[in-house]
């Protein structure tokens, strides 16, 4: 299963071959000897390409989850049980870090106080074995590494917004083709693009391009632009929860929802056989913090908890990115 996977994720026997030590041979017998075991064709070959078939997607995807466990198995026996310390190298999502790191940190260093936090916020894709970072709190699209564990933390959607007086002045749409006759703040293109589709309360889909008159990439900003009467923003509820609930900021288009704009959030770490205390140290801390101690608003747009988990316990569940 092992080889298999080096095949399915190089998309060659050779590369697979080298990064296992092993010969050509080898690993092209292994794989005649799995499809003759399951008595399927699991790899298509040519002369120049290679690509699973449809079984072989579906068992990579079998594979990857059985390994997955069993790695978790053997790690939780194998553990040891010295105390975190060192520098633990973090990188977050920019967005993440203006509306929720810090408490996360103060309280996890509150309970480590032997381990060091370098951490570095982005907005861009990022390699964390490339870059040398121990953890990330990112979202799916900035991930740009290989074979990492990746445990879903967040998930929240967006809501349209504006501020009493802004609605009070302009007043509110009620439609989303009614946005192009509003003041529209938006994220800038490299984070969303110019169109926005929205599904009405009948299922309908209706797609709008609004020109922007402000457009920043940073959520923050967004917010403050918003809660400055300068117009309608769209941002994850989480971001807004506090202002909605006091009355400062409120949700438009309220009976639409934004398709393809929930936010997912995960935390990220290397799949190396022996994670260091540390990394386990902070994975653990972060994990039940997200499902015990950040207080989100509402539900996600697909009817889960905004705040649900991959897995409730331990390191099974999780899955690599």
């Amino acid at each position: 299963m092992r080889i298999f996977l080096k095949v399915a994720e190089n998309g060659s026997f050779g590369r697979a071959a080298l990064s296992l030590d092993l010969s050509n041979a080898v690993v092209t017998r292994y794989i005649a000897l799995l499809e003759t075991h399951l008595n399927t064709r699991l790899v298509n070959r040519s002369t120049r390409s290679l690509s699973l078939t449809e079984a072989g997607e579906a068992y990579a995807e079998g594979c990857r989850q059985v390994l997955e466990q069993i790695d978790g198995i053997e790690s939780n026996i194998t553990r040891t049980a010295t105390d975190p310390t060192g520098t633990l190298k973090l990188v977050v999502v920019a967005s993440f870090a203006l509306f929720g790191l810090t408490s996360l940190i103060q309280r996890y260093r509150a309970s480590h106080p032997k381990v060091k936090l370098a951490v570095t916020l982005l907005h861009r894709p990022v390699d964390l074995i490339e870059e040398g970072f121990d953890v990330g709190i990112v979202m799916p699209q900035q991930i740009s590494s290989g074979t990492l564990i990746k445990r879903l933390l967040l998930k929240v959607r967006s809501v349209a917004v504006a501020s009493p007086t802004y609605i009070e002045k302009c007043g509110a749409p009620l439609t989303p083709a009614e946005l192009t006759s509003h003041t529209f703040l938006t994220p800038s293109t490299d984070i969303h693009s110019a169109i926005w589709r929205f599904i009405g309360p009948d299922g309908q889909e209706e797609t709008v391009c609004p020109e922007p008159t402000y457009s920043v990439n940073n959520a923050v900003m967004l917010r403050q632009a918003a809660l400055a009467d300068m117009g309608v923003t769209i941002l994850p509820e989480n971001h807004v929860a506090e202002d909605l609930a006091a009355g400062t900021l409120i949700e438009v288009l309220a009976n639409y929802r934004i398709k393809d704009s929930d936010k997912e959030l995960s935390l990220v770490y290397p799949g190396r056989r022996h994670v260091s205390a540390k990394t386990r140290s902070f994975v653990d801390f972060t994990v039940d913090y997200f499902r015990n101690s950040l207080p989100l608003r509402g539900e996600a747009s697909t009817g889960q908890p905004a705040h649900a988990l991959s897995h409730p316990d331990g390191y099974e569940g999780e899955k690599s990115g």
